[in-house]
């Protein structure tokens, strides 16, 4: 099991020279990896299995490079560590980025409204960084910036699982709507998973983005899903607006919503909570919603 212990000893026996700084849990863990603050400066991020830890070489191959092209702070490797007999996986360790989760802070909505601009012109500085190959979408990655249509079948099971508490016939017309588009461009960098939890609010604005285990080359659409799963209302318009992409990719996002909505909502056991209820809302706001460009 990851621990605090466990990361100590990882630091003790490969990096000693950090082997007095203290380590600390993060205010929330996530699923992919466990973090720990080493010092003032460094954290040590660890993989929670073999998919996950896939994601650790790439990274520290590609966000240099990429940082050089964006304006907003992301992660900064410094050293990797390597599989071992206490540790499975390599592991990372990288320079502190201020800024706390999104999903952990209290945003007002003129905050929001200016964090969404914020968001679209990290994705738009992202979508047009030339010159640097990456990964096409797969396992690595979890086949984000893939059409849409990658989990054509899993999209459908879940929404007849559903289909006592959602609109599933509405659901399925969203969904084979979005199938029926693609990309027509170049493909494109992506974050990958560009959710809440990635994103570094300080003094109310966009101080960083992390986790970029996800990122690829291919269509953007997935990227676009923060317009449901975190903007609302008028931030939302103005994140749209912002991104100035065409109605059939707008399409396949509310299709990568839907997607992970159903995912999400199916795992829920308590169909009445409060989280089933947030899934549900982005359900209904994506099928709802009239295909524009906006």
């Amino acid at each position: 099991m990851i621990s605090i212990e466990l990361a100590k000893k990882l630091i003790d026996h490969q990096f000693p020279e950090y082997a007095d700084l203290p380590i600390t849990s993060v205010e929330q863990q996530g699923h992919d990896n466990h973090t720990y603050r080493l010092g003032d400066a460094l954290l040590i991020r660890m993989p929670t299995a073999e998919a996950y830890a896939l994601k650790v070489p790439k990274e520290h191959a590609l966000l240099p490079k990429l940082a050089a092209h964006l304006s907003i702070n992301i992660p900064t490797p410094i050293k990797m560590g390597a599989p071992s007999k206490d540790f499975p996986y390599p592991f990372s360790i990288y320079k502190w980025l201020d800024g706390q989760s999104a999903n952990l802070v209290h945003i007002d909505e003129d905050a929001l409204d200016c964090i969404a601009v914020q968001l679209a012109i990290f994705l738009k500085e992202l979508q047009n960084i030339d010159g640097v190959d990456g990964p096409e979408p797969g396992q690595h990655n979890w086949w984000r910036g893939d059409h849409v249509s990658v989990y054509d079948k899993g999209a459908r099971k879940q929404i007849a699982n559903l289909e006592n508490i959602i609109d599933h016939k509405a659901c399925l017309h969203l969904w084979e709507n979005a199938c029926a588009t693609s990309w027509k461009q170049a493909p494109v960098w992506i974050h990958g998973d560009f959710s809440s939890g990635n994103i570094l609010i300080n003094d109310n604005k966009l101080s960083g983005v992390i986790d970029f285990g996800g990122m690829g080359i291919g269509d953007p659409a997935c990227d676009l899903v923060i317009a449901w799963t975190f903007l609302k209302g008028k931030s939302q318009e103005i994140f749209k607006q912002a991104m100035g992409l065409d109605a059939d990719t707008w399409t396949r996002a509310r299709g990568w919503a839907l997607w992970k909505a159903t995912f999400e909502l199916c795992y829920i056991k308590e169909k009445d909570s409060a989280a089933a209820a947030f899934q549900k809302s982005i359900i209904n706001s994506v099928i709802n919603e009239r295909a524009s460009v906006l």
